[in-house]
């Protein structure tokens, strides 16, 4: 059986694992930090990784686009978006109550989560915990971990509801999180391409380096796909650590390179002195329309 590293347990990133690929298709390993999780496959522990990769809110996360761009030369296989619902979780029979939302969350002093989820709860934080201190933590099941284990009624997590679940903490207010149209991207990256159910839905990645003396050039390389009509669902730059004012773009293309003209397009990028890296073709999964089980 394939194994398969995530954050985890009790994450988001297991949850919409699970939800696509299955419980029982794969052996899911867990790791408290996204760092391990990539290593684990880059060292063959685990034969893919699944990382979360941008929030409809947040937009990409750099930390995880750095790593698969700079420290790991693992293939995009499959992505799937998955909904995030953001619930506030403490020890059953806390302080201040369960009916009283204010005075209960008066009562809590400490709240743990993942950065990037504390990110998408600041108006319900601002609102009813102006003064509690923020501790991010590697992920949201850890989050939740650290106050069953702390024991303390005055900690809290934002974290899912399968993570207060599976640490016995009670839900003091569900769905918390600023936007109710919260979606996270997750790609699943490996060698192997993975048994998957075949989709028409499909996506290419690529890395483009500019030439530094050629002016103009990414004007061109945004007309190689604008006249043979290939779709751009992102572009980005960041830098590519080499020296200041030095980037690249990563770009997300809705086409595969299956098809005649996407090949034909990196082939004029490249003529024009464009260094091309491609992290992988792959199928990509909606939710609610279908799931990547075979």
């Amino acid at each position: 059986m394939k194994r398969i590293s995530l954050l985890g347990p009790g994450t988001y990133t297991e949850e919409s694992a699970h939800h696509y690929l299955g419980r029982d298709a794969f052996d899911y390993v867990n790791y408290k930090l996204i760092a391990d999780v990539f290593e684990s496959t880059v060292n063959g522990v685990t034969d893919y990784s699944v990382i979360p990769i941008e929030n409809t809110f947040e937009g990409s996360v750099s930390l995880h686009v750095d790593w698969l761009v700079h420290n790991v030369d693992l293939p995009i296989q499959a992505e799937w978006v998955y909904p995030i619902s953001i619930n506030l979780l403490r020890l059953p029979g806390g302080l201040g109550g369960s009916d009283e939302l204010e005075a209960a969350c008066g009562a809590i002093r400490k709240i743990y989560s993942h950065g990037v989820t504390l990110a998408q709860c600041q108006q319900f934080l601002r609102t009813h915990l102006p003064d509690v201190e923020l501790e991010p933590v590697g992920s949201n099941g850890e989050a939740a971990r650290m106050v069953r284990e702390l024991g303390d009624p005055a900690a809290a997590a934002l974290a899912p509801l399968g993570a207060g679940a599976l640490y016995g903490l009670e839900t003091l207010a569900a769905g918390v999180q600023d936007h109710q149209n919260n979606f996270t991207r997750f790609v699943l990256i490996g060698h192997e391409k993975p048994q998957l159910k075949e989709t028409a839905d499909r996506k290419t990645t690529i890395l483009v380096t500019l030439p530094e003396d050629f002016p103009g050039a990414l004007h061109q390389v945004l007309s190689a796909f604008a006249w043979r009509r290939i779709n751009l669902s992102k572009i980005e730059s960041r830098p590519t650590k080499k020296k200041l004012g030095s980037y690249y773009f990563y770009i997300d293309i809705e086409a595969s390179m299956d098809s005649v003209l996407l090949p034909a397009a990196l082939q004029e990028i490249e003529a024009i002195g464009c260094q091309v890296r491609l992290m992988g073709c792959y199928p990509t999964f909606s939710y609610g329309t279908e799931t990547a089980k075979v």
